[in-house]
């Protein structure tokens, strides 16, 4: 592909490919970094991908294929009076890198009376298992795992549960389009494990909030449900906008790069990514 004049022409700049699983091209990225990649998280904490090889000035997060099937405003209807549970999660509890947060926070949420943390897999029991868990419940637990995101965030989202994210190095899907602070609650690692602080502001959260939150999830989710053919507002469409939005940014590296001296110190590296950080709403 390299060899190809389409891509000598920009050494790869104008090209865009798909790297939506952390060990996907892993043996030939050196070759394509400066290329568009369209990705399902960034993790700059450098467990998947190496400093320079992404970043959000040139690459495009995309969400994940969700597992359960849409709470639509008919399912939200018969789910609103029956959403007992404060939070809710259903996965591996134990994982590596940034997922060890989980047993931690399994430790610190264990046996508290309207909270369920429950260990599950995939499959159709599974499914099943989670899908009834998030309609019954009013917020839903989503820390990091492996990676910093996972297909559970988009369960949610389509199951009408709020997402708490605790994952601080999470990049989100979209973000320059859509607004998550409408659809979900961000904390720090940090609070999240500290003696009571979490269940104390899930429950400090008010009612109106809540519903509007509710509401918000509804409208949200035809941005995170795949289609054929391509929907106005979904995430194919979502993400030509975003590509669209980067354009620009391609067209200037092209040009610069075929006036600037290799050797010159002026040469763009585009390291140039500061790390995300999440912070609480």
């Amino acid at each position: 592909m390299t060899d190809q004049p389409a891509w000598q022409r920009s050494e790869g700049r104008d090209h865009v490919i798909p790297v939506h699983h952390p060990w996907s091209f892993k043996s030939v990225r050196r070759f394509v970094k400066k290329a568009m990649w369209l990705l399902p998280d960034m993790d700059s904490t450098g467990n998947w991908y190496k400093p320079g090889q992404v970043y959000l000035e040139k690459d495009v997060i995309l969400p994940y294929v969700p597992n359960v099937d849409l709470c639509d405003y008919k399912c939200v209807s018969e789910t609103q009076s029956k959403r007992s549970t404060l939070l809710f999660f259903r996965g591996r509890l134990k994982r590596n890198a940034g997922g060890k947060i989980r047993s931690k926070l399994v430790a610190e949420l264990q046996n508290i009376e309207d909270i369920i943390i429950e260990e599950g897999s995939a499959g159709a029991k599974g499914k099943v298992a989670a899908q009834t868990g998030m309609r019954k419940s009013l917020f839903c637990l989503n820390p990091a795992g492996d990676t910093p995101s996972s297909a559970r965030l988009f369960d949610a989202i389509v199951s009408g549960c709020i997402p708490v994210i605790i994952s601080d190095e999470l990049e989100l899907p979209f973000e320059g389009i859509l607004d998550y602070s409408k659809i979900a609650l961000f904390v720090s690692s940090t609070d999240a494990v500290q003696p009571g602080w979490l269940v104390k502001y899930l429950r400090g959260i008010d009612a109106k909030r809540v519903r509007e939150m509710q509401s918000n999830l509804l409208k949200y989710s035809k941005h995170f449900l795949y289609s054929s053919p391509a929907q106005p507002l979904g995430p194919e469409d979502l993400t030509w906008r975003m590509i669209a939005g980067k354009l620009v940014n391609i067209k200037l590296h092209i040009q610069r790069s075929r006036r600037v001296v290799r050797e010159s110190r002026s040469v763009c590296t585009c390291e140039c990514r500061v790390g995300n950080t999440t912070r609480m709403l």
